[in-house]
């Protein structure tokens, strides 16, 4: 199994060119809260009566997928699966609340295409084709990435 530092410098390798990483620093985050929206739009009863279980965290989709994702990051790094899950949180409390406003799975939708527009612009001004379509495990790396490099010390 590669550690998430050699995850890191495999995808760092098609996101060299400085605009193609602003565009990754805004979409690639843009994804996972759009993502999150979608299955928070996801009707959640089923769940709850599959899973016979009276805890109403639970009865969100997001929030079960989420603790999945979690799992994957646990297995490469302790803090990144706690910065994740730090920015997971945010985005299910924003999405709730554009959910009181706004149909949350047109909104979720909207941004997700927007955003995967702009990762694909990014990766025609780079010159590289996306890290996903050599390994679908680099959609998970993304994230992290974007986290690791905004908030570190060896940021740009």
């Amino acid at each position: 199994m590669r550690t998430l530092e050699q995850w890191f410098d495999e995808y760092a390798v098609s996101h060299q060119n400085p605009k193609n990483k602003a565009i990754h620093y805004v979409c690639v985050p843009a994804i996972f809260f759009s993502i999150v929206g979608l299955l928070m739009s996801i009707p959640s009863g089923l769940i709850a009566r599959t899973l016979k279980l009276n805890a109403p965290i639970l009865e969100n989709w997001a929030v079960v997928v989420l603790l999945f994702v979690l799992v994957f990051y646990i297995r490469l790094s302790v803090v990144m699966a706690f910065k994740i899950a730090i920015f997971s949180t945010i985005c299910l409390i924003v999405n709730y609340y554009i959910g009181q406003v706004f149909p949350l799975w047109i909104f979720s939708i909207g941004v997700f295409v927007i955003a995967w527009i702009g990762q694909f612009y990014g990766h025609n001004i780079e010159g590289k084709k996306p890290s996903f379509l050599k390994d679908l495990q680099f959609l998970m790396i993304g994230p992290a990435w974007v986290v690791e490099n905004l908030f570190s010390k060896k940021r740009f």
